[in-house]
C-alpha cells in the first residue's frame, strides 16, 4: 500500500487542521484531499462524508493530544491547585505556539467548531459535546480534591467546573477574536478567585499574574 495505507490519518489531520484554521463550513472535501494529498476517490472509500471525517478526526484529536495533555496535567498524585496552574499554563502556550505558528490566535478547535455546526451537523455536534463533558470530569476532581484538601471553599463541584469551563472557553475565544495569547495570562487569578480558592492559598497564584 506504501503512502495510501495511512491517507485515514492524513486525511484526519488535513480535516482538523483546515477546520481549525479556517471554518468548517467554508472547507471542503477537496479542501481536505489536497492537504492530505489523497484522491478524492479515496477519501469515499474512508469516509461517507465531510461530518463523518471531523466525528473521526475529533476523536483523533481527544485520543492522541487532548486526553494525554489531560492526564498529566491533572494526575492525582499532583495537588489539585497545582493541577489547574499546569492546565492554565498549558492553555497560553498552545495559543502563544498556534499565533507564532499560523501568524493569529487559532482558540479552541473543537470549541469553534462546535459553537458553528451546533443546528446543523447533529454527529458533529454530539461528539464535540461528548468531549467537553470528558474534560469537564477533570475539573471536577480537582475542585472536589481542592475542598477535600481544604485549599478551596466548599461549593458543587459540578457546578464550578461549569462556571470555570466558561471562563476558559470565554477568555479562549476572546484571545482568538482580539488576536492576542496575552489575554490569557489574567486566567490564573481570575480562574482561582472564582473559584474562591482560600485567600492564602490564592494570593502568591494572583501576584505572579499581576507581574508575569
Amino acid at each position: 500500500m506504501g503512502r495510501t495505507s495511512d491517507a485515514d490519518q492524513r486525511l484526519m489531520d488535513a480535516a482538523l487542521a483546515l477546520m481549525w484554521e479556517e471554518s468548517y463550513g467554508s472547507v471542503t472535501i477537496d479542501d481536505i484531499c489536497t492537504r492530505a494529498d489523497v484522491k478524492k476517490g479515496s477519501f469515499y472509500y474512508f469516509y461517507k462524508s465531510k461530518a463523518e471525517l471531523a466525528v473521526a478526526a475529533i476523536e483523533r484529536l481527544w485520543k492522541s493530544e487532548w486526553k494525554p495533555m489531560l492526564d498529566a496535567c491533572f494526575s492525582p498524585s499532583t495537588e489539585p491547585l497545582e493541577r489547574l496552574r499546569n492546565y492554565f499554563d498549558t492553555i497560553h502556550a498552545k495559543q502563544v505556539e498556534a499565533k507564532a505558528k499560523y501568524g493569529r490566535v487559532l482558540g479552541c478547535a473543537i470549541f469553534t467548531v462546535g459553537s458553528e455546526v451546533s443546528t446543523q451537523e447533529v454527529d458533529v455536534c454530539a461528539t464535540i459535546r461528548d468531549i467537553l463533558s470528558r474534560k469537564q470530569l477533570y475539573y471536577q476532581t480537582a475542585i472536589r480534591d481542592a475542598v477535600a484538601a481544604g485549599v478551596m471553599e466548599p461549593c458543587d463541584p459540578i457546578q464550578q467546573s461549569l462556571a470555570l469551563f466558561a471562563l476558559l472557553e470565554g477568555l479562549i475565544s476572546q484571545a482568538r477574536i482580539m488576536n492576542d495569547p496575552d489575554v490569557l495570562r489574567q486566567l490564573p487569578a481570575m480562574a482561582l478567585g472564582m473559584l474562591r480558592v482560600k485567600p492564602a492559598v490564592a494570593t502568591p497564584v494572583a501576584e505572579a499574574a499581576v507581574h508575569a
